[in-house]
Parts: C-alpha cells; sequence; structure tokens
C-alpha cells in the first residue's frame, strides 16, 4: 500500500494510524515502516516506551529449543482449560523463533547462559524451561526501550500524550480516530485522524479493579471504542489475575519466574498451602494458585500469603539481586529484603484474556480496524493465559497485522460455531454516573477472582443507570471545551465494566479464570462467547 496508489483517502493524515505505542503497537509501526511509501502514525496516549509492557518482568516464552514448537503449543492449549483456539495456539508457538530474530534485529539483547545460549526460565504450567529474558527480571523495560529507540529511527511519525477518545465510521468503515492530545502547555485539545487502517493496540483495562498490577492508563480505552464502533468482542468474562503482587505499600507485581526459580506460597502463619491444591504446587496455572492464594488470605483473617524466596540463593546458585534486580530493589526500597525474608503478596488483575474479537491476522468484524496485543483477542489465551506468552502474541500478531493491512484485508467474519450474545450498547462515550473508587471496588468484590450472579448483579445495577447518561463529545462546538481524559476514561471503564459483567452473568459455569461460586463445574466442551452490539 503506498500514497500513488490511490488507495488512501483524499485528505487523509496517514496511510495507518497505530494506537498504542507498547510492544504490540511499535511493532506494527516497525513492520509497516519498513515499507517504502508508508505512511504511518503511531499515536500513544502516554510517553512512547511507557506502559504495560514496560512493566513485564518474567520474560517472553518462545520454542527456541529443539522441537519445542509442538510443546509450546500443546502448554498453551492446557493452561486455556478448553477455551485455545488449537490453531491460533499453533501458529503462536511456531512463529516464536522469528520473533525472537524479530526483537534482535529492533535491538533488543535478551540474557545469554554461560556457555553462549539463551538463559530460559521455566515459568507455571510450561512443561519446561522456554522463557527468555533480559536484564534479568527486566524483560519488558529493555523491549520497551529498545522498540521505543527503533521506533524513533523508523520513517514513524509519533503523537504523544493522544488519548482515544473514539473511532471515526463512515459507511460502516472505520477510517480514523478521534483523540484528546495534551499540549505542552498541559492543555488537552481534540484532534481528529483520517486514516485508510487503523490499528488498536491500546492495552487491558486493570484500572477496574481495585488491586492490579497495570498502569494508571489502562483503562479499557480501545474495547470501549471498538464496541461503539460497532465491533465484536468475545471472552470479556476472562480477566487473568496474577497470584503474587506484593502487598506493600507501593504495590507491584513479583513475576511468575521467582517461583519458576523454586520460591515458595506460604500462607500467614508460615504454611505452605499449595501441594494440598494441586500437584503443580506453585507452578500450577495462574487461575488455579490465585484463587488458592486467596483462600489462604480468608482463611488467616485477609492477611496477605508470604512468597518466600529466601531459598532460591542456595538452589541456584545466583544471589536473589542478580537474577531478580529489579524485585530486589523495589522490595527493599520498602524495607522487605527477598533474599532473608518472605515478601507479602496478594492477588491482582493483570490481563484481559477477551478483548475485541479478531483472527490471528488482527482483523476485526469491522472493515478498517484491525487489533494487536492485550487489546485483542485472537483466542490463543482461551480462559487463562499461559505465563509470558503475551510478550510472543504482540510479537507475532504484529506481523501479522502489517501484511494484512498492506494487502487490504477485509474484516473477520465470526465462525458459525461460535456463540454470539447481542447486548444494546451505546454509540457513543457516556459520562460515568459512578465513581471511579467505588466503580473498581465493587469490580474486585462482585467481578473478580471468585463470582455468583447475586454479586454480579449488584455489580450491574451500580453500573446500570436508571436513565442513560449523555454522551460526551469533545467535538461539539457548542459545549465550550473538551473535557478532560479523565472523564473519557471514567466513560471507557463503565462500559467495559457492564460488558465484562454482562459477559460473566451469561457464563454459567466455571471456566480457567472465570469461576462462578454458585456453578463451580466446568462444561464438558466450554465455547467461546462472542458480545455484538445491536443496533
Amino acid at each position: 500500500m503506498t500514497r500513488d496508489a490511490g488507495r488512501v483517502l483524499p485528505g487523509a493524515d496517514c496511510d495507518v494510524l497505530v494506537v498504542g505505542g507498547g510492544l504490540a503497537g511499535a511493532a506494527v509501526a516497525l513492520e509497516l515502516s519498513a515499507r517504502p511509501g508508508v505512511h504511518v502514525l503511531l499515536a500513544t496516549k502516554t510517553a512512547l516506551g511507557e506502559g504495560s509492557t514496560a512493566r513485564a518482568q518474567g520474560g517472553m516464552a518462545a520454542a527456541t529449543g529443539p522441537d519445542d514448537v509442538a510443546a509450546h503449543a500443546a502448554d498453551t492449549v492446557a493452561a486455556g482449560a478448553g477455551l485455545t483456539d488449537v490453531a491460533a495456539a499453533r501458529v503462536l508457538a511456531a512463529a516464536g523463533p522469528d520473533a525472537v530474530r524479530r526483537l534482535v534485529e529492533w535491538g533488543v539483547v535478551f540474557d545469554r547462559a554461560a556457555d553462549g545460549s539463551w538463559a530460559l526460565g521455566l515459568e507455571a504450567a510450561h512443561a519446561r524451561a522456554r522463557v527468555l529474558h533480559a536484564g534479568g527480571d527486566r524483560t519488558g523495560a529493555v523491549i520497551a526501550a529498545a522498540l521505543a529507540d527503533a521506533v524513533r529511527r523508523s520513517a514513524t511519525g509519533v503523537l504523544e500524550d493522544a488519548c482515544l477518545a473514539g473511532l471515526l465510521v463512515e459507511d460502516g468503515v472505520v477510517r480514523g480516530a478521534d483523540l484528546l492530545v495534551r499540549g505542552t502547555d498541559g492543555r488537552e485539545r481534540p484532534h481528529r485522524v483520517r486514516a485508510r487502517a487503523v490499528v488498536l493496540a491500546t492495552g487491558g483495562a486493570g484500572q477496574l479493579f481495585s488491586r492490579t498490577t497495570n498502569p494508571a492508563v489502562a483503562t479499557g480505552d480501545g474495547v470501549a471504542a471498538a464496541w461503539r464502533a460497532g465491533a465484536a468482542v468475545a471472552d470479556l468474562e476472562m480477566y487473568q489475575f496474577h497470584p503474587t503482587a506484593a502487598a506493600l505499600p507501593e504495590p507491584f507485581l513479583v513475576s511468575e519466574a521467582v517461583r519458576g526459580e523454586g520460591a515458595l506460597l506460604l500462607d500467614a502463619a508460615g504454611h505452605r498451602f499449595m501441594p494440598a491444591v494441586d500437584e503443580r504446587a506453585e507452578l500450577a496455572p495462574r487461575d488455579v494458585v490465585a484463587r488458592a492464594l486467596a483462600a489462604a488470605m480468608a482463611a488467616r483473617g485477609g492477611r496477605p500469603a508470604l512468597l518466600d524466596a529466601t531459598g532460591i540463593a542456595a538452589r541456584t546458585g545466583v544471589p536473589f539481586d542478580v537474577r531478580f534486580p529489579g524485585i530486589a530493589a523495589m522490595c527493599r526500597a520498602q524495607g522487605v529484603d527477598p533474599a532473608t525474608e518472605p515478601v507479602p503478596v496478594t492477588p491482582a488483575a493483570h490481563y484481559w484474556m477477551g478483548g475485541v474479537r479478531t483472527d490471528t491476522d488482527g482483523r476485526t468484524t469491522v472493515p478498517g480496524l484491525w487489533a494487536a496485543g492485550e487489546v485483542a483477542c485472537t483466542g490463543v489465551h482461551g480462559a487463562n493465559r499461559l505465563a509470558s506468552n503475551s510478550l510472543l502474541e504482540a510479537v507475532v500478531v504484529a506481523r501479522r497485522v502489517a501484511a494484512s493491512v498492506l494487502a487490504g484485508g477485509g474484516p473477520f467474519v465470526l465462525p458459525a460455531a461460535e456463540d454470539v450474545l447481542a447486548l444494546p450498547g451505546p454509540c457513543a462515550a457516556q459520562a460515568s454516573h459512578v465513581a471511579r473508587r467505588e466503580l473498581r471496588a465493587a469490580m474486585w468484590e462482585h467481578a473478580g477472582l471468585v463470582r455468583e450472579a447475586a454479586g454480579l448483579a449488584v455489580a450491574r445495577k451500580l453500573l446500570t443507570p436508571e436513565e442513560e447518561p449523555a454522551d460526551l463529545d469533545p467535538w461539539d462546538a457548542s459545549g465550550g471545551s473538551a473535557p478532560d481524559r479523565r472523564a473519557l476514561e471514567d466513560a471507557a471503564l463503565l462500559l467495559t465494566g457492564r460488558l465484562l459483567v454482562a459477559a460473566a452473568e451469561a457464563r454459567e459455569e466455571s471456566v480457567g479464570a472465570h469461576h462462578r461460586r454458585d456453578h463451580p463445574f466446568p462444561p464438558a466442551s466450554p465455547r467461546r462467547r462472542t458480545l455484538v452490539r445491536t443496533p
């Protein structure tokens, strides 16, 4: 796709608008910018290189070992609790080695063992060590910094501090996006970007919950905008809760890799509890460990559990602060030395397996719109994402998205076997009638680790006003000044919260990360549930 091919809309600002500056967005931009004549604009809500990618600690899973592709795909399917798209899992695993090569070409330096081979870690639900890491436990930060530098060196245009307000839809086709851009003077101004194709890479919505490992910018903007534009969404009830967020004054993620190196989980009284729950103990899938940890906390009056990593140095021969320098520094800054004492931990919302429904080429059900990364739902993660598959998926799908956009691929058609639930939904952003703190507390209590009909009904009632509030329209000239991004974020959280609760109410069964106290048993054959908006 080039400018002189006659395919760019008249008056378009760019060929492709990529919304989101994490790994998925940066990778899409780099793949597209490498093609002569393709004008790409990358709009990011924060400074380039910030966001959820930079917080990833454990690493990136990839089948770099001999004969590991099939095993990696099998582990992905097993972790997904019967809801993983098997074909998507095979695509992901097979593309692993190439994804590593792409990242290295873009400047990422992964850690190596003494013999020069990749230093591979073991994480929960993996049958073998296949997780690459960089800077010890700073994998995400290393990748984010390298790709930010690569984007700046490329032909990609970059627009920072740009919050997604909505998608521009004309005759049923996405033709651009409306952004709220913060200028150097601190003021926020509406900015409309017209493009032939839009790629959403806006991440998740961890701010739906009062406890989360996600940054403050993770407010579901992309899912909300796609839904308002008419795109199907899927698996929204499948939100992964990481078992081990540090229960300290300034919480942060304590990587799965720490347990992979031998750390043990203890209750507040110092008793190890995971062997009695699952034969894989601390390396069971995340949903199993998170619920077991929450139960152990409840049995001890709500006191945090403990992650005991004091034996790692003796077991591996590597001091804790050498293998996990970032975690060690953050713990010690708050008065805890993980090398000599257990770290208090609690579950926290971590990753949305659901999102905008796409195929493995990132095509959505709306023409002109693609999605990649956490905002998208390819089906590869099923009901429980395999640890460290998220970074891999971002790179793999980014390359496929770029090829699809360049080929002018049509919209994704939902498979006939997929369950479809039609819901009424707003077409524009809506002002939130509930305070963000109240919304987050209700979602944590009623739509978090364990759910039931009565609690979900409480959440639904809170999130659904008796009268729908007025639409937010930053481009309404009669409205004076544009709303600030806090209002747009609150509207996105309200909408995505309502969609998540609707999906959770509809799935009267327990599957992976979706656990219903009133329906505790999994079905024989779980099916993906896709939500579509009624006209």
